[in-house]
């Protein structure tokens, strides 16, 4: 399992533009570096990251090997209604992280 960190305002009025920020701790192996033993290291990486707000994508990023290892991503959303965020990394070597938080619109 990955950490992950989350940082998303807990409220809102409705029409505000609200940046949402995460971190996710991942080696990111690109498949061409060799290890100590010479042989090369598998390929990990984390292929694609999206956001939902209540069900609606709200974002959608495919990562290629080039990504430095635990990326850093931050995007705006509006806010237009209470409810969860969900947050998803997919990746090789079946990884898969989901993680949510709540915000509250007013």
């Amino acid at each position: 399992m990955a950490n992950v960190l989350i940082n998303v305002p807990k409220k809102a009025r409705k029409g505000d533009l609200i940046e949402i920020k995460t971190l996710i701790l991942h080696p990111m192996e690109t498949g061409f570096r060799a290890g100590t033993n010479g042989r090369l290291i598998p390929r990990n990486i984390i292929e694609r990251f999206t956001a939902t707000w209540n069900g609606v994508e709200i974002f959608d990023m495919k990562l290629s090997p080039a990504i430095a290892a635990n990326p850093f991503v931050s995007f705006f959303a509006v806010a237009r209604e209470s409810g969860r965020i969900a947050l998803r990394w997919s990746g090789d070597q079946d990884f898969r992280v989901e993680e949510s938080v709540a915000i509250d619109v007013e």
